[in-house]
């Protein structure tokens, strides 16, 4: 049964598209046949992300529009053997340029043909979150361990409550476990108590997403990378594998621990 997934946040910066990318491609690597949704009118940057920027003839104001057929839109990400496609944004558009009725019937029509359709919604709580999270059956909220941001998820989490939205799970983003373990930074435990939604994953900060970012490419391509790991563990944990989510911020200061103690 195909499933709509919108990945949003209060804040911009916290890395929300950055893992909507890195969650397609995990879940497509798994099997899945995925289309991400670039709902940010006039500020798209998944193509980037996915360096697909290349290929876009057509994007969803179009098929809104009626200018093109969906699936001329659709640009498939042909690296591997993944099933994984975009739908990308506009950008030289305005957001209310774009309807919620008509984002509802792209997202229909979408979920005739994938397993998964993932919306990236816009940063803030105007017009685009509203068109992004109206035809979602699911939400992720995207977090990261700061006053500001937590703050920001809070409210939408609660206006995805107000729309009607039962089913919403949160990433807590950019961890850095010395900073946790120094008090300068909220704990994981700090953020889910103070938001009280289920936890989806743990994410640690990585300068390898800022390299793969650059080249177009998604870091869960990257084995070494801390990040990958986390992505493949929400991945399965969105289709229902029942696996721990990782901490990074206690695996982090046991090794550091350890590493005094073996020193000293």
């Amino acid at each position: 049964m195909s499933r709509a997934i919108v990945i949003t946040s209060g804040k911009g910066g916290v890395g929300k598209t950055t893992l909507t990318a890195n969650i397609g491609y995990a879940l497509s690597m798994d099997g899945s046949k995925v289309v991400l949704v670039d709902t940010d009118i006039g500020l798209r940057n998944l193509d980037v992300i996915l360096g697909l920027e290349n290929r876009i003839v057509w994007n969803i104001l179009h098929v809104a529009r009626r200018e093109c057929e969906l699936k001329s839109a659709l640009v498939k990400d042909k690296r591997l053997s993944s099933s994984l496609y975009l739908l990308p944004a506009a950008q030289t558009f305005r957001k209310d340029d774009l309807g919620v009725d008509e984002m509802q019937a792209i997202v229909a029509a979408l979920k005739t043909a994938f397993d998964f359709v993932i919306l990236d919604c816009p940063a803030g709580i105007e017009h685009g979150f509203n068109n992004a999270i109206q035809p979602a059956d699911e939400a992720i909220v995207v977090v990261t361990p700061e006053i500001a941001s937590v703050r920001d998820a809070d409210r939408v989490i609660g206006l995805l409550e107000s729309a009607g939205k039962t089913n919403i799970s949160l990433i807590i983003n950019r961890i850095k476990p010395d900073m946790v373990s120094s008090g300068e930074m909220l704990s994981i435990d700090d953020v889910i108590d103070i938001l009280a939604v289920r936890l989806l994953g743990a994410v640690p900060e990585d300068r390898n997403v800022i390299v793969s970012t650059n080249r177009g490419e998604p870091v869960f391509l990257n084995s070494k990378s801390p990040v990958s790991k986390a992505v493949s563990t929400i991945a399965k944990r969105i289709q229902g594998i029942d696996i721990p989510v990782s901490m990074p911020e206690k695996d982090g200061f046991w090794k550091r621990l350890g590493s005094a103690f073996k020193g000293g």
